[in-house]
Formats: structure tokens, C-alpha cells, sequence
């Protein structure tokens, strides 16, 4: 008998799903990591036993379906998962993803942001609700996206109206809440990402300090949202084990 599970979309190996990987396992959620991003048609798993998908960063543009058609096949999930209530997380790359799948437009944002700055809790929803009205959280993003028509916007930045969005049972997240200690180390010996900071303006040394300052004070946060999407995706899988 095949058995429920979230599947995480992971499109580079240093662009780990951490944290959210730490509170699925903590709740014993099954999953499978999967990389389809260059596959015209990727070999999936049965849509009736998937209970969550995750959808990760990356370097590439969410609509860049030329180089990586899996994308196109990703964003077909999105919808399909959110059409019928299955809980949908995506970071970054993901959240672009989602918007984009879910009638939302992709652009270039006006300047890149990386490293640690502040985002802006909308105060209309309390989905929140342990939020700073100002919270500094970890960037790494060139690209923005327009919300999809029905969905809520969660927080925004100077630079990017839309940090953070709910629409259904998905969430997008801009930012990155999913990084520890040891995977914020193997973004750093990334050459790609050195050159991206640097490109920034932002150095190794000042992204490194600036990590250990606020990584402490996100940690709850963190704690809070992925434990969330875990026990979402934990109660939809006993729900599908339960129907068969």
C-alpha cells in the first residue's frame, strides 16, 4: 500500500529545507526530497498520496521554464494542491512559484536583497501573531512577485511589497526562516552565493556576525511557523491513510 507524504522540491543541493525537514520529522511526517527541475516530465508521485509540498529556493527565475521545464510541473502541483486543501509552503524561489501558479505576476525587483534586514508585519491578520511589528529576517532574492488575486499579504519590506502571503492553504515565504547554523555555513562556502553577496555589497564577515546576532531572536519564529505547516500536513496524512 503506498504510503502519504509531503514531497520537498529542492532545485540545488545548498538550498537544504532545514528546519522545515526538523519539524516534519519531528511530527513523523513522511517525505521524499525530490530535484525535477531540468526533467521536461518528471516521474512524480501519486497525486492522492501526497500530503504537503514544499518548494524550495534558488538561483534560478521561478518562470525560467527554457532551462528548467520541472518548474512548469511544480507550479502545476501548487494549484492542484491548493484546489483541494492540501498545505503548500514555499521559500524564496517557492514563494515565487506559488504566486506565479495561483494567477500572481513574477518581476525583477528594484534592487537585490541579501543578507539581514527588516520586513513589516501587516496588521490586518493575526496569522502571526508572535511577530514584532518590525522583524529582521534573512534575504537572498533578486526577484518580487504581485499577490494573487484572493490572497493576504503577511508582511513587506521598502523593497518588496510582497515578503510574505497566504492564499488558501499555501504559504509564501520571501524570506528565509528555514536556515540553521550548519546549512547558513554551507551557504557561505557556496562560491555562487560568496559572488552574489559580494555583487550586493554585503561581505561574508558582516552576513556571518549578523547571523549570529539575529538567528537567536528567529529561532521562535522559525519554531512556530514550520511547526505549524507540520502538524497541517500531519493531520491531512492521517486523514489520507484514514480514506484508504
Amino acid at each position: 500500500m503506498s504510503q502519504s507524504q509531503v514531497l520537498i522540491f529542492q532545485h540545488v543541493e545548498w538550498e537544504k529545507p532545514g528546519r522545515i525537514l526538523d519539524n516534519l520529522e519531528e511530527m513523523y511526517v513522511p517525505t521524499q526530497i525530490l530535484n525535477i527541475a531540468k526533467k521536461k516530465k518528471p516521474d512524480l508521485p501519486d497525486f492522492k498520496d501526497v500530503a504537503g509540498v514544499v518548494i524550495m529556493g534558488g538561483p534560478m527565475g521561478a518562470q525560467d521554464y527554457d532551462k528548467y521545464p520541472g518548474l512548469k510541473a511544480e507550479a502545476k502541483l501548487v494549484k492542484a494542491a491548493v484546489a483541494v486543501g492540501k498545505p503548500v509552503l514555499g521559500i524564496c524561489l517557492g514563494h515565487q512559484i506559488i504566486a506565479g501558479a495561483l494567477g500572481g505576476k513574477l518581476k525583477q525587483g528594484k534592487a537585490p536583497e541579501i543578507g539581514f534586514a527588516p520586513i513589516t508585519r501587516i496588521e490586518q491578520h493575526d496569522y502571526f501573531s508572535m511577530w514584532s511589528k518590525s522583524l529582521e529576517v534573512l534575504h537572498w532574492h533578486n526577484d518580487v512577485v504581485t499577490l494573487p488575486a484572493g490572497a493576504q499579504v503577511l508582511a513587506r519590506s521598502p523593497l518588496t511589497k510582497v515578503q510574505a502571503f497566504r492564499a488558501g492553504t499555501a504559504l509564501g515565504l520571501q524570506f528565509h526562516l528555514e536556515v540553521t547554523a550548519t546549512l547558513f555555513e554551507e551557504w557561505l562556502s557556496e562560491p555562487s552565493m560568496v559572488k552574489d553577496a559580494k555583487k550586493a555589497g554585503v561581505s561574508v564577515e558582516k552576513l556571518r556576525d549578523d547571523f549570529a546576532e539575529y538567528n537567536p531572536r528567529l529561532m521562535p519564529l522559525a519554531e512556530s511557523v514550520f511547526s505549524s505547516f507540520a502538524a497541517r500536513c500531519s493531520t491531512y496524512a492521517k486523514s489520507l491513510d484514514a480514506a484508504r
